[in-house]
């Protein structure tokens, strides 16, 4: 049923192509700035931040930041706290979408409202530095590279719903730009920070351009580690983060709860556990939840939690890129490595060569390479040299706040077309 369900939902959108061509009638307002994220379903990653940014230095920008949503309960948490959003099937929110100039997203511009997105400037601004291989270059992508051309047919209106054409990109480094413009298909490659590492340099230098909106599940599990780590001085928290796919239920094969519960017991271990929001185990995880073990809600933003850990612990999640910002020490928990490899994902760098932190693959493994870890500081880094050739081919701006390039190079972009 959900299969079926699932085709029609895709096929019946050939019915809204005229509604895109004729939003192409529209004028449009330079002055408008259209914000979305995840499918329309969440508040998160780079787009949250650079509207967090322009609607608290809107008077200056003269900018009209505004987040389109198809998340009811999250449009009433922005309203509430003073910021301008709309639900995408509003009257207001099919007409911004209609008089918008810019369209600001992290997967597609449906992320968003597509259908009402002709002539407005779409700048997708993803959700990683990828080391594993992502959209035309993943060739495990079943829709973008479909065996036959039945596959071809009956991929045609997925891909119509999810190839939605950007004008731009973002990348981080002109290392990474021949990256993302394969992966992507064009040459329009915006180079320059990611919004949601600002918070992360402006908190090193302890300076504030962006005051960070949590919700009340957020605010509650940082009270929880918070709490933790002034228990004691020697308090820790483990920050783990794995990427989704079908092998994450192995953890349980290779961790046995009990044991490792008493390991973080004994070293004053807090371990916290923020799973991918597609991840299919956040039942498996919730059960495991204990004094030394938090789980974070998977789809709660991860930028909240990074400067209050100690370690980060993940696999082949881009976050680990991202983490570098703040110097701490990195594990990569790689159980399945061969099996990722082979059946999930390619990579775009030798995996070895571009992880710059202690790999380790069982949990003997694990715990030593976190004792390692809560020890920065009183014993000899052996990963700083690594670290720091990792961030600078992945961040060209290694301290600079990156919301007022952004906006630069896009005004750039509409003064020039």
């Amino acid at each position: 049923m959900y299969k079926i369900t699932e085709v029609f939902k895709y096929w019946s959108q050939l019915f809204l192509l005229p509604l895109y061509w004729l939003s192409f009638l529209f004028p449009r307002n330079k002055r408008i700035w259209l914000f979305g994220s995840t499918f329309g379903r969440r508040f998160a990653d780079n787009p949250k931040y650079l509207y967090l940014y322009m609607s608290q230095h809107k008077d200056k920008l003269k900018i009209r930041p505004i987040w389109i949503s198809h998340n009811k309960k999250l449009v009433r948490f922005l309203n509430k706290n003073g910021y301008e959003a709309y639900y995408y099937k509003s009257l207001k929110g099919i007409l911004l979408a209609l008089r918008g100039k810019v369209y600001l997203f992290d997967n597609y511009s449906k992320d968003i409202n597509f259908w009402q997105s002709g002539g407005a400037l779409k700048v997708n601004m993803w959700h990683g530095i990828p080391l594993k291989k992502i959209q035309a270059d993943n060739s495990f992508d079943k829709f973008r590279h479909p065996k036959n051309k039945w596959e071809k047919f009956k991929n045609f209106p997925r891909n119509l719903s999810d190839e939605k054409p950007n004008h731009y990109i973002l990348a981080t480094s002109k290392f990474l730009r021949r990256v993302f413009s394969s992966a992507f298909n064009t040459d329009n490659v915006l180079i320059a920070g990611y919004p949601r590492n600002d918070v992360l340099i402006e908190d090193k230098r302890k300076q504030k351009n962006i005051k960070n909106l949590l919700t009340l599940e957020e605010k509650k599990a940082v009270a929880k580690i918070k709490k933790f780590l002034s228990n004691g001085f020697n308090n820790k928290m483990a920050l783990y983060m794995p990427t989704f796919r079908e092998s994450e239920l192995k953890f349980f094969d290779i961790v046995d709860i009990c044991e490792f519960r008493k390991f973080l017991e004994d070293n004053n271990i807090l371990f916290c556990i923020k799973l991918h929001p597609k991840s299919k185990l956040r039942e498996h995880f919730s059960k495991i939840q204990s004094d030394n073990i938090l789980i974070i809600d998977a789809d709660a933003d991860p930028y909240i939690f990074l400067n209050l850990s100690d370690m980060l612990i993940t696999d082949y999640s881009s976050i680990y890129f991202d983490y570098l910002i703040l110097d701490k020490p990195i594990i990569f928990f790689n159980y399945d490595l061969e099996e990722y490899l082979s059946n999930s994902r390619q990579m775009y760098f030798a995996y070895d060569e571009f992880t710059p932190g202690e790999k380790v693959n069982n949990q003997t493994e694990l715990k030593q390479a976190i004792c390692n870890a809560a020890a920065f500081g009183n014993s000899s880094d052996n990963y700083k040299a690594f670290r720091d050739k990792i961030f600078g081919k992945v961040f060209d701006n290694r301290d600079k706040i990156s919301c007022p390039i952004i906006i630069n190079k896009i005004i750039h972009v509409l003064n020039n077309n």
